[in-house]
């Protein structure tokens, strides 16, 4: 790894578009930190994936982001979060940032009545990763964890909303409003795209928690805590990176972060 320095960049990494929502807000948090985002668009969905597999992803993400100098690393993949973070914690020398823990701990803060659902990718679901972390804060929350593997190809297709993604969150979320949540956490960094579908299923007395952002906010936290912020005031570099071919990322890319992606390119991992 390059010699790491104020002005290095932060390094992002997705199965896909999900991870523009952490981007996003990094935009918005830090606007003159430099940026290379990855996703990982050849093999998404991670959420039906073994644990092997999405650890073995995982660490061909970060070998790749980390050759590019990173000062702290993002995975803004709940899936790769749920399994395989403190492996790539012990693999790096940087900062990691994961995406569950920070989600997790909002979550506490905001139930009011200690019943909080979460949804995500089967494998996210199935390591019961959101469900420990919510415990190890409060023993006393009830936590419902329901798998929606529809969501992620929804906003990989930029299908998010009318009657289809309407359909298909009435669908899931059913469920979910059956267990009396005061609180769900959007355990998977694709679906705040869907998030006007989602609240409007859950009505408005339900809080939804983002996990890329309250990622987002522990990653602004980290890099003044460690003096890494960048200091230089000129405009920033925002580099993208696709395994697979960029315009559909592109597309809908450009729709979510409301602004042009201009340094984008293909690569084999």
């Amino acid at each position: 790894m390059n010699e790491i320095n104020n002005n290095s960049p932060i390094g992002v990494f997705d199965s896909g578009v999900g991870g523009l929502t952490a981007l996003k807000e990094l935009f918005r948090l830090l606007p003159d930190e430099n940026t290379i985002y990855l996703g990982d668009t050849a093999r998404v969905p991670y959420g039906i994936r073994s644990p092997e597999t999405v650890t073995r992803y995982s660490f061909e993400n970060v070998r790749f982001l980390a050759s590019k100098g990173i000062k702290l690393l993002v995975v803004a993949c709940n899936t790769a979060s749920s399994v395989s973070l403190e492996a790539i914690r012990k693999s790096v020398s940087v900062p990691v940032i994961g995406v569950i823990e920070p989600g997790a701990s909002e979550a506490v803060k905001s139930t009011r009545n200690k019943k909080i659902g979460v949804i995500g990718t089967e494998a996210t679901i199935r390591s019961s990763a959101y469900k420990k972390a919510i415990e190890a804060i409060d023993g006393s929350a009830q936590v419902f964890g329901f798998s929606c593997p529809l969501f992620v190809p929804l906003v990989e297709e930029g299908w998010i909303e009318g009657e289809i993604a309407m359909m298909i969150a009435e669908k899931y979320l059913r469920k979910v409003k059956e267990k009396g949540v005061d609180t769900l956490v959007l355990g998977c960094t694709h679906y705040p795209l869907l998030k006007k579908v989602i609240a409007e299923v859950m009505g408005s007395d339900i809080r939804l928690i983002d996990s890329a952002v309250e990622a987002t906010k522990r990653t602004a936290g980290t890099l003044k805590k460690d003096g890494i912020e960048r200091r230089v005031k000129e405009r920033p570099s925002r580099e993208f990176y696709v395994t697979d071919s960029p315009e559909r990322f592109i597309m809908v890319g450009e729709r979510f972060l409301q602004q042009k992606i201009e340094r984008i390119e293909k690569i084999e991992l």
